[in-house]
């Protein structure tokens, strides 16, 4: 089955697409990478995104969820047209959507306890209907019903991908917000560890708008970061973070480390009369120190750190990384054989495939969640040919 993945992370600088085969033998899915594409956003867009997960208005929050659906069905039909296929030639199309509220505490309600939401927009009504493919979307909601958090969901594709026979593996994504996803040696999902450590690019790349006013969205390759030397003090505070000494299951997104966080931040470096550079290596170093924290929750070797995400071309992160983790290689997704960039829109699309198998895809261990659950709901493509007739007919 020929599936593409959308995905627009927590940083909201636009829609990546990933196009690939999926061969399903054995229970188990094979996934064969065919075509990666990114439809970036506009800063203004950007910022409107940024703003609308923040002070967003019923009106605003409509009209973005329909606008950004026409954005994810462009990015879809651009990677199938760059892998030189037609759209009737695609069985499905997985959809994350882009989050602009995530409360995985949830808030007490009387007479029917916590209630725990998240909320991506992008509607997948829009994607099917311009595209013909039938579109699953909406995967999260499924296990925050079931009690979990409704994150960290790559991990079930980490498993597919990275575990290994003999080494035990941490996989790291580095988005807007970091998470890990540890594979003891030799183990299958229900075995893995995962959950986000905190802030990855978010806090790095508000800085920066922050600093320029608006004309520069993130520090490239990490330079300005590299200039500087870390605060030793600053990184302490930062470290004392409650949400990075939270036990999990734990998700986070920019409710907690969003603009509010950043302003406080910058008023902290101007008090304490640091450069942006040395803010920037000492968010830098956090933002690994934050990962290497994981060691707390997880017991095991680590044989390999495998590092995935926009946070991979960010050198002050890496560096920082490999000496958190020494003597353990500190790898890339690509050293691995899997591309950085188009991994968590691949994640996607092996969700959507096997949601349409009724394989259950959240792992309870990591998410919360009181059970398994088939994740996603279905937007049947073309004339409305029912999923399960689809289904048949391959």
């Amino acid at each position: 089955m020929k599936v593409v993945g959308l995905m627009s992370g927590t940083s909201a600088d636009g829609v990546d697409a990933a196009l690939v085969n999926i061969v399903r033998r054995g229970g188990i899915s094979r996934i064969t990478p065919l075509a990666f594409a990114s439809l970036p956003y506009s800063r203004t867009l950007q910022q409107r995104l940024v703003e609308l997960s923040l002070h967003g208005q019923v009106a605003e929050i409509c009209h973005m969820n329909a606008y950004l659906g026409e954005l994810f069905a462009n990015a879809a039909l651009r990677v199938i047209r760059k892998a030189n296929y037609r759209a009737t030639d695609i069985q499905l199309i997985g959809s994350h959507g882009q989050t602009i509220h995530h409360l995985p505490k949830g808030i007490r309600e009387p007479g029917v306890g916590v209630v725990r939401s998240t909320l991506q927009i992008g509607e997948p009504a829009v994607i099917a209907e311009r595209t013909g493919i039938t579109t699953v979307a909406n995967f999260r909601p499924r296990d925050m019903a079931a009690g979990g958090e409704g994150a960290p969901l790559v991990p079930y594709a980490h498993a597919m991908a990275f575990r290994h026979p003999r080494r035990c593996r941490l996989v790291v994504n580095i988005g807007g917000i970091s998470n890990v996803t540890y594979l003891p040696a030799g183990g299958g999902v229900q075995d893995l560890r995962a959950f986000d450590t905190g802030p990855g690019n978010m806090v790095l790349d508000a800085i920066m708008r922050v600093v320029t006013q608006g004309k520069r969205s993130y520090d490239v390759g990490g330079r300005m970061a590299r200039q500087g030397t870390v605060n030793e003090a600053l990184l302490r505070e930062l470290m004392a973070h409650p949400f990075l000494i939270r036990r999990p299951p734990k998700s986070t997104g920019r409710e907690e480390f969003g603009a509010p966080f950043v302003q406080a931040l910058v008023a902290r470096q101007r008090t304490l009369r640091l450069s942006v550079e040395v803010l920037l290596a000492t968010c830098a170093a956090w933002t690994a120190e934050a990962i290497g924290s994981c060691r707390r929750w997880i017991s095991g070797e680590i044989d390999d750190v495998i590092v995935g995400g926009g946070g991979v071309y960010n050198r002050a992160i890496m560096d920082a990384l490999r000496g958190v983790f020494a003597p353990a290689p500190v790898l890339t997704f690509d050293d691995c054989g899997w591309s950085s960039k188009a991994f968590e829109a691949t994640a996607f699309a092996l969700l959507a495939h096997d949601m349409l198998y009724g394989q259950c895809t959240n792992v309870p261990g990591v998410t919360g969640a009181r059970h398994p659950v088939v994740l996603g709901s279905v937007v049947p493509g073309g004339a409305g040919v029912p999923v399960i007739q689809a289904r048949r007919s391959r």
